[in-house]
């Protein structure tokens, strides 16, 4: 019997971008490879790339140039590019970049496993031409549905598929293979977006907005709970415009209740808000449904009017400020985090100081910020006014330091409440630690539990604050005695 062909997937970037190599693995096994870990242990590298900004670029470059040093020196015979640098490049990617021996794209993914038996055979598949992805879906929102089966659109996989093309779970398995064993996954609910911010690429190369079938989030999500997922993350790049290419713009309001009522799911969290688009039944079907955690990943970019403007988005601080008392008058404990960015061209000492009036007074439990660079191909790489660097850095480290104090001070806030933690580690050195309602994996921080007995990783527990560690927390279970009675009596 011939030995079977090994691939090791690498990630880079946001959790979109998890769920599309979620989604490649499954076709990948569904066609006989074998998925392992370590690229020294496979025979085809997969790197899925992020294109988003410069640093990430850089490592996702860095990732691929890795991997091809392990050729020769063991099992590894090709590094492969996909994801987002490699759609958005293309043949530039594979003209500077010689190391990898194959650039693929997002229509290469329903043939990604002939491509990878091509290169693993020497062959050669010609790296693909970017294209200006929001022209292949119709301007129309309400035609799109129609066109989509043409399209290729990472993570919107079909699932009921037919016998033998997805893992042997039931009916409802999705074409998508787990790539770890964690307790949270994220789901995508849509592709692509419509908003054209002058900064941000993201539309010409993820294309149009287009949503899931809500039947397909559901069945993806009931077969998430099947493999033991405890907490999904609805993922896209723009969350409240979910269903308006369905007919229907508050389709999330009733599908997030459905998703809470799969059986052996705990949590239900929403990612990617945009500010300008929440409406009231949304914020309170996100404050108010059990299971459904009132986590507010709201993406501001800046609170000075001007700045904004220049960004093609809508909003100032006062405003900014009114949606989030209006959020924590329904739940005062609700999570909330924000990205920024300083230095944007025309950006005055003014301006910079009005967003820094925001942050004070917002009281967020994340913070990310990011100093202005050009992206190739957005309206703000021509715009006039840029800022020195010197200056972009200065005020980028000046924010940052502001925005390190203030989480850590949110933090303290929180000493003395009751918070739900979903167990993600137990070792026995770093201890016990998992995540509260108000922390998405990765960005927001952690909850270090001061006692691990009888807790295991997937268990929800209840704690109280009575600690903190910068913006983690340090939390007290609650009830020890019973939840490891409770764990032996379920051996």
């Amino acid at each position: 019997m011939p030995e079977r062909r090994t691939v090791a997937l690498v990630t880079l970037g946001c959790a979109r971008n998890e769920v599309d190599s979620e989604e490649l693995a499954g076709r990948l096994e569904a066609d006989g490879w074998q998925l392992v870990e370590a690229a020294e242990d496979a025979d085809v590298a997969v790197v899925n790339t992020c294109g988003f900004v410069e640093a990430a670029k850089k490592d996702s470059v860095d990732a691929l140039l890795e991997a091809n040093d392990l050729k020769g020196h063991g099992r590894t015979q090709a590094v492969v590019a996909v994801g987002c640098m490699a759609e958005r490049y293309g043949k530039e990617l594979a003209e500077a970049l010689p190391e990898a021996d194959g650039v693929l794209g997002f229509d290469d993914y329903t043939d990604i496993s002939d491509r990878l038996q091509t290169i693993l055979n020497g062959g050669i598949h010609a790296s693909h031409t970017p294209r200006d992805r929001r022209k292949l879906l119709p301007i129309s929102p309400a035609e799109r549905q129609e066109s989509a089966a043409s399209v290729a659109l990472p993570g919107h996989g079909p699932v009921d598929l037919p016998e033998g093309l997805a893992p042997a779970s039931g009916p409802r398995a999705p074409l998508r293979r787990r790539l770890d064993g964690a307790p949270v996954a994220s789901v995508k609910l849509a592709s692509g977006c419509d908003r054209r911010c002058s900064f941000c690429a993201i539309p010409s190369f993820r294309g149009s907005f287009i949503s899931r079938r809500p039947s397909d989030v559901l069945n993806e999500t009931r077969w998430l709970a099947e493999q033991g997922v405890k907490e999904i993350m609805l993922v896209s790049e723009n969350n409240t415009s979910y269903g308006k290419d369905l007919g229907d713009i508050r389709l999330l309001e009733s599908l997030l209740p459905e998703l809470a009522e799969v059986d052996g799911l705990e949590r239900v969290r929403v990612s990617y808000l945009q500010p300008a688009e929440m409406r009231p039944g949304l914020i309170d079907v996100l404050t108010s449904t059990p299971k459904v955690v009132p986590y507010f990943d709201l993406s501001f970019q800046h609170s000075a009017p001007d700045v904004l403007r220049a960004m093609r988005r809508f909003g100032d601080t006062d405003r900014f400020l009114e949606l989030l008392d209006t959020i924590r008058g329904k739940a005062p404990q609700a999570g909330v985090r924000s990205n920024f960015i300083v230095g944007f061209p025309g950006e005055s000492a003014a301006d910079l100081a009005e967003l820094e009036r925001f942050l004070n007074h917002a009281r967020l439990d994340a913070i990310g910020v990011f100093g202005y660079s050009d992206e190739e191909g957005t309206e703000a790489a021509s715009y006039d006014r840029k800022l020195d660097g010197d200056v972009v850095a200065e005020r980028l480290a000046r924010v940052s330091r502001m925005a390190e104090e203030l989480v850590s001070q949110r933090a303290e806030e929180r000493v003395g409440e009751t918070v739900h933690v979903l167990v993600e580690s137990v070792d026995e050195e770093e201890g016990v630690r998992g995540r509260a309602a108000h922390q998405a994996p990765e960005t927001d921080g952690q909850v270090l539990l001061t006692s691990g007995e009888g807790l295991r990783v997937g268990r929800m527990v209840e704690a109280k604050v009575v600690g903190t560690e910068g913006v983690d927390l340090v939390a007290e279970p609650l009830f020890q005695g019973s939840l490891a009675r409770s764990e032996e009596a379920g051996r």
